[in-house]
């Protein structure tokens, strides 16, 4: 009785570690820990995980011809999802999927034209307008900047996007914008990115928003070791117009270091909530240098789709997630409250309502 019983459980076991659901997440450059987009979809595989109680296995490319690979093994092995992360992945993603018509694929960020792949895009342009209207009202000297990553025509819209709502909020503002480079490499080389952002701040830019991935941490690196603009090296043709972050208190390294007739610099995070990173002295209360971040909730469009699979409702087929759908948005947390008023809330939600009623037209190039 007792080996039927041990029989039994085994067996129990075995069925339900057959039924248990299997996710494969292949990864885009930078890998799962860039702090941005590869970050927010492994967030949301993750939380999945947890809710449904599911195993996802990671595949993390040290180059980019391997992803087909990676993408390969998942299929072999049966996975019952295999998401693709990132638009790099969708000549991989595509052509497994078409030798596996009997599995399910997600792609981020581009859309393929297999029957069986869910090609999860969003309205980044949304998103980045409303970041680029906040830029504008807070800018000390009217310049504001973009660092793009790879130069391709998804980054591009979230360079429109910025620029259209940064003139839409002060129509005489100057927008600044460079991009990394122009292959896969420009998503993860920080150096980089850096040095663009110093010959911004040259340029009298004081808020600097990066849609780079990994590389949009030289941009951090670059405004913790400066912090603000000084009125003595400011370009000509530009001056401190206005000075918003007057009242908000300063930590003591930044009273030393920015002593005098000078202006704070910020940062604008993209993909996660990235307003943490600006926290420079771990202490919330005071001068926060994330102005706030543009959210693309490639979590939640990670994990819905999983839930599909799940509940079998997998659809393929293009899904687009803008600022109705809750895809995009804009950060507003204990780490930058302090430098957001309420009536500026205020406006940049009518703003959003206009968006999302069509009312106001995003331009996407």
């Amino acid at each position: 009785m007792k080996k039927f019983l041990t029989l039994a459980l085994a067996l129990a076991t075995t069925v339900a570690s057959a039924q248990t659901m299997r996710v494969g997440m292949a990864y885009d450059a930078g890998g799962k820990a860039d702090k941005s987009f590869n970050q927010s979809a492994y967030e949301g595989a993750q939380r999945a995980a947890k809710a449904f109680g599911l195993q996802v296995k990671d595949f993390e490319p040290s180059d980019p011809s391997q992803i087909i690979q990676g993408v390969r093994s998942f299929a072999k092995e049966g996975f019952d999802l295999t998401i693709g992360v990132g638009f790099a992945n969708n000549a991989s993603i595509s052509q497994v999927a078409k030798e596996n018509p009997d599995l399910y694929f997600g792609l981020v960020d581009d859309v393929s034209s297999e029957k069986n792949v869910a090609s999860l895009v969003f309205n980044e342009e949304q998103g980045s307008y409303l970041v680029g209207y906040l830029a504008a009202m807070n800018s000390s000297t009217g310049v504001v900047g973009f660092i793009g990553g790879m130069d391709i025509p998804l980054i591009h819209k979230f360079q429109a996007g910025y620029t259209a709502g940064v003139k839409a909020a002060n129509p005489k503002a100057v927008v600044v914008a460079q991009y990394v480079g122009t292959t896969p490499d420009a998503w993860n080389n920080p150096g980089k990115a850096k040095e663009i952002a110093a010959s911004m701040r040259g340029r009298g830019a004081d808020i600097i928003f990066a849609a780079a991935g990994g590389s949009g941490g030289g941009l951090i690196d670059y405004i913790k070791q400066t912090q603000c603009l000084k009125a003595s090296q400011l370009p000509k043709g530009v001056t401190f117009k206005s000075n918003a972050f007057a009242s908000v208190k300063k930590s003591a390294s930044y009273q030393k270091a920015c002593a005098g007739n000078t202006r704070p610099m910020f940062f604008i995070g993209v993909d996660s909530n990235q307003n943490y990173l600006g926290d420079f002295d771990k202490n919330p209360a005071t001068m926060n240098h994330g102005l706030t971040s543009m959210l693309k909730r490639v979590d939640n469009a990670v994990y819905a789709l999983i839930r599909d699979v799940k509940d079998d409702k997998f659809k393929g087929g293009e899904r687009r997630f803008g600022l109705k759908e809750g895809g995009v948005g804009y950060a507003v947390d204990q780490y930058n409250k302090a430098l957001i008023p309420s009536g500026q809330v205020v406006r940049l939600e009518g703003v959003k309502a206009k968006i999302i009623s069509g009312s106001i037209k995003v331009p996407t190039k």
